[in-house]
């Protein structure tokens, strides 16, 4: 059955997550980052993320703001890392993340073919019109759909679900890409073709759903068979 939809993954994905530490460690003022600044962008993310999977299991939704703000409180407190300036610089970096270079022309090529492009994440609107616009995807983009609209983030079926009840048809129309292994995992689980940009080599999960294309980059996606 053939894809007429590609549903991306926001952060990690499309957008490139260690940017704002990267950056940040470059200013002036921020020397005592430089050393620190992978570690800090790796905890970050880790962090971040698995608040976001205990307030779901907790019942305790929030923004996914929020779970930004806490991850990086206790990345930069576990890098010995201090100082209401930096972490604000960190924070409004975030909202300012550049795409992979191979982004823009994916999108240009999938949207040229007639196919809906949209985005799926765990971020708020407000966080991904602003990721978009500053990555100059926005056009390129048919929907920015967020957890938001079901209060749960993922990898709950509900989020998932988001996308047929947007675009209409069925799973199986959908190409889904992340560069999460348990999300492709979860998405694939639901019916959806997934894709899995596994940009560090990292092993593959061990959960009920598999990625059906294991890629390291976003470049061969418009050339795979299920278009």
């Amino acid at each position: 059955m053939p894809v007429t939809t590609c549903i991306f993954d926001a952060y990690g994905t499309l957008f490139d997550v260690a940017a704002a530490a990267r950056i940040a460690a470059g200013e002036p003022g921020n020397e005592a980052l430089a050393a620190h600044w992978p570690a800090l962008a790796e905890t970050w993310r880790r962090k971040q993320l698995e608040y976001s999977w205990l307030r779901a299991v907790q019942g305790d939704h929030c923004s996914f703001w929020k779970v930004t703000e806490d991850g990086l409180d206790w990345a930069m407190e576990a890098q010995g890392l201090a100082g209401s300036g930096l972490r604000q610089r960190l924070l409004d970096l975030y909202w300012q993340l550049p795409a992979y270079p191979e982004v823009p022309a994916l999108l240009r090529t999938l949207q040229d073919r007639g196919l809906n492009t949209a985005i799926l994440s765990n971020g708020s609107p407000e966080m991904l019109t602003a990721a978009a616009k500053s990555a100059g995807i926005e056009a390129l983009l048919d929907d920015l759909l967020s957890v938001e609209e079901v209060g749960i983030f993922k990898p709950a079926a509900p989020v998932y679900e988001l996308v047929c009840q947007r675009f209409g048809g069925s799973p199986a129309h959908v190409l889904f890409v992340s560069s999460n292994g348990w999300d492709a995992a979860a998405a694939s689980a639901y019916g959806f073709h997934s894709v899995w940009v596994n940009r560090s080599g990292l092993p593959m999960d061990r959960l009920t759903g598999q990625p059906q294309t294991v890629l390291d980059t976003l470049e061969p996606i418009a050339d795979l068979e299920v278009f």
